[in-house]
């Protein structure tokens, strides 16, 4: 009833006939409505040749009277929704956002919420209708409460998934002066989506949105913010979050003690990110590969080898498979070592297990056999790495450039980068 309600108020907003054309606009309404009724078993509407003749004179208020007719049922109305898409009309003439806003009222009252989603993105993504946002603010008070509400949440997320943040923000900056809520899990994917671009800022932004709204963070909401704010090596920031979240009794899970290890190991205090590592398996929590693969980096960064090895080796046991980063942080532990032979024995048998090597792999083998003066060595993983489609940095250039003023182990043949075959 609430719906049907909503979509009178939309009708009695400005709409009417001319009363020149009033005959053949209503006969335009009934024979679509006929048409489509007679059709309700396809997803297509198909004009009979009478009313082919008369496509060109829809107008608006001829759309809105369709979509809004309780006898048709949602499929019905979205066929011919889509073929109005599909004609060459000025589209947004004929499907405005009040057209879009009817249609979407029907489809919120029929719990059809994943096709909502879709038409809102298109409206968002194809940029068609002109400032779409202000349209549907200018209908709020036309609209029924609970609709709004999921409208907007819909409407924030999908700016959110397309990266539209300042969007984004309008929306819920909307939503907020007109007394609409957005679920907290509609922040979480505005939150995800900030983090995967780097704009750890905005999304501090959002977290102090979230608060002085009084939605309470998660642990997932926290880890977003920790995880973002160490990508950008703001690490001390990272701890304050995940000290809060502690102080806030939120359950830590594996991806804040991984985090957690993650800032001790980039501080260098690896006894405290090995006693987080155990503490973890105390309280429950099952260390992933990624946080064997946090520790495991950071001793073999400070060449400490032995308990790097170790790891792998625990990792294997509880049924974890070492992958591409694992064997790396190795490789490239061996190799600040000067134990390159140990290092190709680790790229092969990373090869022989199907794992594919990538930049950061080759270019640590090629530095280590570089500094030993291995030239020819160095130079076929490169040619190897090249024909993988995998483009050297600078770090891979250079170790190579050098290879070629030291006495080399394996002959003494002149190389030249980018020919060498």
């Amino acid at each position: 009833m609430s719906s049907q309600k909503t979509l009178l108020r939309l009708f009695n907003k400005g709409l009417s006939f001319p009363s020149d054309q009033q005959k053949l606009q209503l006969e335009l309404v009934n024979k679509i409505t006929q048409n489509l009724l007679i059709s309700n078993t396809t997803n297509y509407f198909r004009p009979d040749r009478e009313l082919q003749s008369m496509i060109s004179c829809i107008t608006p208020n001829v759309t809105y009277h369709v979509l809004s007719n309780p006898d048709l049922p949602p499929h019905s109305l979205l066929s011919f929704f889509n073929f109005l898409r599909s004609r060459n009309f000025n589209i947004t003439h004929i499907l405005d956002i009040k057209a879009h806003v009817i249609l979407l009222s029907r489809l919120f009252e029929a719990r059809k919420f994943a096709t909502m989603k879709s038409i809102l993105s298109s409206v968002v993504i194809d940029g068609k209708l002109c400032c779409p946002i202000p349209g549907v603010v200018s209908l709020v008070g036309e609209l029924d409460p609970h609709f709004a509400e999921k409208l907007f949440d819909m409407l924030f997320r999908v700016c959110s998934d397309n990266r539209l943040f300042e969007e984004a923000f309008r929306v819920f900056d909307y939503a907020k002066m007109m007394g609409l809520g957005i679920e907290e899990r509609s922040c979480f994917v505005l939150l995800l989506a900030l983090k995967k671009c780097g704009l750890i800022d905005e999304a501090l932004r959002v977290q102090d949105i979230m608060a002085r709204k009084e939605i309470e963070a998660d642990v997932f909401t926290y880890n977003i913010i920790a995880c973002g704010l160490c990508k950008v090596h703001r690490y001390e920031e990272a701890k304050r979050t995940l000290n809060t979240m502690l102080e806030k009794g939120v359950v830590p899970n594996v991806v804040s003690f991984t985090t957690f290890i993650e800032i001790h190991c980039k501080e260098g205090n690896l006894a405290e990110a090995e006693w987080l590592f155990r503490d973890m398996e105390k309280r429950g929590e099952v260390p992933n590969v990624v946080t064997y693969n946090t520790l495991i980096d950071a001793y073999s960064k400070n060449e400490k080898m032995k308990q790097a090895h170790m790891l792998k080796s625990e990792m294997v046991e509880k049924g974890l498979l070492p992958d591409v980063y694992t064997y790396t942080s190795l490789i490239h532990g061996e190799c600040i070592a000067g134990r390159v032979d140990e290092a190709l024995n680790l790229f092969n048998e990373m090869s022989a297990k199907g794992i594919i090597g990538n930049i950061a792999t080759y270019t640590s083998v090629i530095s280590g056999l570089s500094k030993e003066g291995r030239a020819d060595e160095a130079f076929k993983l490169y040619d190897e790495m090249m024909g993988m489609g995998l483009t050297p940095d600078d770090r891979a250039y250079a170790a190579l450039v050098g290879s070629l003023h030291k006495p080399s182990s394996h002959g003494n043949q002149h190389h030249e980068i980018g020919e060498h075959k």
